[in-house]
């Protein structure tokens, strides 16, 4: 018998969906913003001002432009919860279950294995060889500081002293002797995503088939804007 106090598990609302960590560029997005500034502004004058076939030759150019710039810039983003891996990249949405992960590794791109062997880019995750030589450069500073007996924070481990105590936030130490991450970001992103993939691999929520959906939204106004200005070019 159930009271209002206790009711029936029937009756219990079902268990909120997992929520999403998303993964995306801060780069991409600036320089997709500006990007849109800078299309939208060239072109709205075109085609206010243009004379003659130039308005009609920016409104075919925008068409095409604009699903571009927010395809590579604005749209890519990784979301990552306990039961799936959602990879929106360009032109094409991705969804692994994480038992359908074999992993995930970093070279001069980021991408996802799946178990069947198909490979995933993951665009919002670009890799930067600049930052991964910086956190090398610090890895071998903080090495060399170590076998000199010297602490991060720069006493020495005769001199009697304290070394200052850190914290620490997303991979950054705030001791003083420390400029930044021991680790590229995005190679430590991917090591967050093979973290859940190797803890939630063989969880039974985790399993199913993978789908991948073209993002014709995307694409459809791109090839009209295309097909437009071809169009424009040819007619003269």
């Amino acid at each position: 018998m159930t009271t209002p106090d206790h009711p029936s598990p029937a009756s219990q609302p079902p268990a909120p969906a997992a929520k999403d960590r998303v993964y995306r560029s801060p780069l991409g997005l600036t320089g997709g913003a500006l990007l849109l500034v800078v299309v939208l502004w060239l072109g709205f004058d075109a085609l206010f001002k243009g004379h003659g076939r130039t308005p009609w030759l920016a409104l075919a150019a925008m068409i095409l432009v604009l699903p571009l710039v927010i395809a590579y810039t604005l749209r890519p983003a990784v979301f990552a919860n306990e039961d799936r891996l959602r990879i929106r990249n360009p032109f094409r949405v991705i969804t692994l279950p994480w038992g359908e992960v074999a992993g995930l590794r970093s070279g001069f791109t980021n991408e996802v294995v799946a178990r069947s062997g198909a490979k995933y880019q993951l665009w919002a995750v670009p890799v930067s060889l600049r930052a991964r030589k910086k956190a090398a450069h610090r890895r071998q500073r903080a090495a060399a500081d170590a076998a000199r007996g010297v602490t991060p924070g720069g006493v020495g481990s005769g001199g009697g002293g304290l070394a200052p105590s850190g914290f620490g936030f997303g991979g950054f130490s705030l001791r003083g002797g420390d400029t930044g991450p021991a680790r590229a970001e995005s190679d430590q992103i991917i090591d967050q995503l093979n973290e859940i993939r190797d803890r939630r691999c063989e969880a039974g929520q985790a399993q199913g088939e993978p789908t991948v959906r073209w993002a014709y939204e995307v694409a459809a106004p791109a090839v009209a804007g295309a097909v437009l200005l071809a169009i424009l070019l040819i007619v003269g």
